[in-house]
């Protein structure tokens, strides 16, 4: 038992890591318009959004944008970002 926990706390902390990711990818992308990735960079921009993109539109279904005057600021990776950790946290618990 203890190592399928270890094995998916692993995973959890891997999905963490993408998951940073992919928030300074749209940070890159919200504060340079015109960058696009390109070559080595979109293929690992590629694997980022496509590992992040299900559970983030499951939570956007829920969680809608809060308007701050003309922008929307989306909360759905915070909370993905907080539950994930709060999960591996009751992992090492039972570790």
């Amino acid at each position: 038992m203890i190592y399928v926990l270890s094995g998916l706390l692993f995973a959890l902390q891997l999905f963490l890591f993408v998951l940073i990711a992919r928030v300074v990818l749209e940070m890159v992308q919200s504060f340079s318009r015109d960058w696009r990735p390109r070559g080595f960079v979109l293929v690992l921009a590629e694997i980022v959004y496509s590992i992040t993109d299900p559970p983030l539109k499951f939570l956007r279904r829920f969680i809608k944008p809060v308007r701050l005057g003309s922008i929307a600021l989306d909360l759905s990776v915070l909370v993905l970002f907080f539950g994930v950790y709060i999960l591996m946290f009751l992992i090492r618990a039972f570790i």
